[in-house]
């Protein structure tokens, strides 16, 4: 059962949103990660994006983190944003 998440927004620099659209889509080996139990990326707006993944438990979500998709970002981010990457986590709501 999925309890735990990270949502990701991300604000492409003026005409790097075909870049950061790209560069989304070559994220997407989170799905070989074990613990990753849903990985989604989205445009919100012509220049905002998000990125929503979802894990079992808290070990999932670090892992996560700590791994291979999250270098890549932050090796990216001066590149491809406007602003860091916002970095959120979100809990399953009881009930």
């Amino acid at each position: 059962m999925v309890k735990v998440g990270l949502f990701v927004r991300l604000e492409a620099k003026p005409g790097k949103e075909a870049d950061v659209a790209v560069f989304l889509k070559g994220l997407a080996l989170a799905e070989q990660e074990p613990q990753t139990v849903v990985w989604y990326a989205v445009q919100i707006g012509k220049s905002t994006f998000g990125i929503f993944d979802a894990f079992e438990g808290e070990s999932g979500r670090t892992a996560h983190l700590n791994g291979q998709i999250a270098a890549a970002l932050m090796a990216k981010a001066s590149e491809l944003f406007s602003q860091p990457p916002s970095i959120e986590n979100v809990d399953r709501a009881s009930g």
